[in-house]
């Protein structure tokens, strides 16, 4: 349990580094003040362009991925427990995933925690990073909806998740029945917060008028 405890809060201190928020400061705005006041990609996207919304994806995809890395040199033993390869790389990402959600030092106003998970689903088993690409790019470019293609996407990789956990599939390997099922809860909980976060997008998704995101389209700042 100490072990769990000390990736969450080691996860937590990773996702606080607020990639947007950083990012837009650097250029003379807060980006919590502009479009949908979101501190994520999507919304660095449509607000400064396709440059800040690639920079911003990449700099909350690997504060995941670095999270994972550090709790696994500090706290892995494949000699001693093998079984908490996936425990730790559940609990550094659900941190991360949690400090950029809810990032203190900003009233606990930030992004979605989408790309963050994307970085989880990079680290977690390679296999998954297909299957996560074709469905979220798939849904963004035949329909341009992001939070669509991000629920879809999440939905995706619980089910993955449990399937890899009930197989013992790859890296699941080792991981006893309990941590499997460990596994299940805490991706399923984060999975039911992404689609919280994302409530007012599928509100307007059945009503016809969510935004559409066109990925080479200049943001708002650079018109």
């Amino acid at each position: 349990m100490k072990i769990r405890i000390l990736c969450l809060l080691i996860g937590y201190l990773f996702g606080l580094f607020q990639t947007s928020y950083i990012y837009g400061r650097l250029h003379g705005i807060d980006i919590r003040k502009h479009g949908s006041g979101n501190a994520g990609t999507t919304n660095m996207l449509r607000t400064m362009g396709t440059k800040a919304g690639l920079i911003t994806f990449a700099g909350d995809v690997l504060k995941t991925i670095i999270a994972v890395v550090v709790c696994l040199l500090l706290f892995y033993d494949r000699e001693t427990n093998p079984e908490m390869l996936q425990l730790i790389k559940t609990y550094a990402s659900a941190g991360a995933i949690l400090g950029h959600i809810f990032p203190f030092y900003l009233g606990f106003k930030g992004g979605k925690g989408i790309a963050c998970t994307a970085g989880w689903i990079i680290i977690m088993e390679p296999w998954v990073i297909p299957i996560g690409i074709i469905i979220f790019f798939g849904i963004f470019c035949t329909t341009h909806y992001v939070s669509l293609g991000s629920i879809c996407l999440y939905i995706s990789f619980f089910i993955e998740v449990i399937i890899m956990g009930a197989l013992t599939l790859h890296y699941f390997a080792n991981i006893t029945p309990s941590g499997a099922i460990e596994c299940d809860v805490i991706t399923g909980l984060l999975c039911a917060l992404a689609i919280a976060m994302h409530k007012d997008n599928i509100a307007r998704l059945l009503h016809h008028n969510e935004k559409k995101t066109y990925l080479f389209k200049k943001g708002e700042m650079e018109k």
